[in-house]
């Protein structure tokens, strides 16, 4: 089944309003900026949003913030960001903090079908508010949900028009747990091949995961210098 769509406008088409998106990355690698960045041109709003961060300043879910579209931010770091920061302190943005081991396996709890999972993380801080806790050979442990995510928009380095997923280095962070979590998973390559190009045990994420793909172009990559030695020259230590 060719999954391809024509870009990140299409890809987001049936994204509406107060709609929950799971969006992959960490810090600046491996962020689904074409995808954000046709969101923000839709300008849907009152988004709940689940990221590892919340963005930086002008660029990936940042511009969201600036652009008012997020009502929830449910993540495990939110520094760098001045205008999170102002949005929290004024009441104008939700916020749920949870510990980043926790985000993952809610990501993966999502992914296996399984409704809840049990963690120590969190326990005896205002993590645990208005949770269920249990006890387990004589340690407490805290339920917490799986997410349940409308969409997830993730990005990877190459992929196949069936889906299939090949994410390179640091980018291999969250976006493999949140491509198996939501109901739709959008995915946003730098190559896209034909089946049968990738090999098989190089493949993180299965296509049975992913519903649409795209081939985005001209990444920023604000985290990647190329440095390279002059001719002639010779290193010093």
């Amino acid at each position: 089944m060719n999954k391809v769509v024509s870009g990140a406008d299409e890809a987001i088409r049936d994204i509406e309003d107060g709609m929950t998106l799971m969006l992959g990355g960490f810090g600046l690698c491996g962020l689904p900026e074409k995808c954000i960045g046709a969101l923000v041109k839709k300008g849907v709003k009152q988004l709940t949003c689940i990221s590892n961060n919340a963005g930086v300043d002008n660029f990936g879910i940042g511009l969201m913030l600036q652009n008012r579209q997020v009502k929830k931010m449910i993540s495990s770091y939110v520094g760098e960001n001045a205008e999170f920061e102002r949005q929290l302190l004024s009441g104008e943005l939700d916020v749920e903090l949870i510990p980043q081991g926790t985000l993952a396996t809610r990501c993966m709890a999502a992914g296996y079908g399984m409704p809840a999972i049990f963690t120590p993380a969190g326990i005896g801080t205002e993590v645990a508010e208005g949770k269920e806790v249990r006890n387990f050979n004589g340690k407490d442990y805290l339920m917490e949900m799986a997410f349940d995510a409308d969409f997830a928009i993730v990005k990877a380095w190459k992929g196949d028009t069936l889906g299939n997923l090949i994410y390179k280095s640091t980018a291999r962070n969250f976006n493999p747990v949140m491509a198996m979590a939501g109901k739709i998973t959008i995915a946003e390559v730098e190559e896209l091949v034909e089946p049968g190009t990738l090999d098989p045990d190089h493949i993180h994420t299965p296509g049975i995961y992913v519903h649409r793909i795209f081939k985005g172009e001209g990444y920023e990559k604000r985290i990647e210098h190329k440095t390279v030695r002059q001719k002639g020259s010779e290193n010093t230590i």
